[in-house]
């Protein structure tokens, strides 16, 4: 149970991470299109911008390839189907959010367009037992937090200043 792949030999691939990393792109690049241009409000500092990129990046990567380092593989057959059903059920509430977020945009479909990743990432990581994965989306998962809560927070008072 430790590596799926579609052709004998390219075990450095996990074929249902990439699908996952995949899905979870599919939205972001359809917001980043219809928004083109449009900035976040936070006035974060430059650091924990780049903790949030060096978080995501790790993670969407160790998800999709296996480079050997700090991975273990399912404990069981129990642990994949975990991995598999939490995956799916999480992509599809990440899908259903995005959906509601592009008919009208709230400060709680925002954190939950933070939080429901960062699940992804972590629940991955622990049920693979691949601890770099957990290491990056620990990482991921306290930077994206912060700054989508501080972002929400300054659209809130903009918005409550132009009232």
């Amino acid at each position: 149970m430790e590596s799926f792949c579609i052709i004998d030999g390219l075990n450095w691939i996990n074929i249902f991470g990439l699908i996952t990393v995949v899905l979870m792109l599919i939205p972001n690049i359809w917001y980043a299109i219809k928004f083109k241009g449009q900035e976040t409000k936070c006035e974060c500092c430059r650091s924990m911008y780049i903790l949030e990129q060096i978080g995501r990046y790790g993670s969407m990567f160790l998800m999709a390839f296996n480079i050997g380092i700090a991975e273990f593989g399912f404990a069981s057959e129990k642990h994949f189907a975990a991995y598999f059903i939490a995956n799916i059920v999480l992509l599809v509430a990440y899908w259903f959010v995005y959906a509601l977020y592009f008919h009208k945009r709230t400060n709680w479909k925002s954190m939950a367009l933070a939080i429901i990743p960062s699940c992804i990432f972590l629940i991955d990581g622990i049920l693979l037992r691949h601890y770099l994965l957990v290491s990056f989306a620990i990482m991921f998962a306290f930077s994206h937090i912060c700054i989508t809560r501080k972002d929400s927070c300054e659209i809130n008072s903009n918005t409550q200043q132009q009232s």
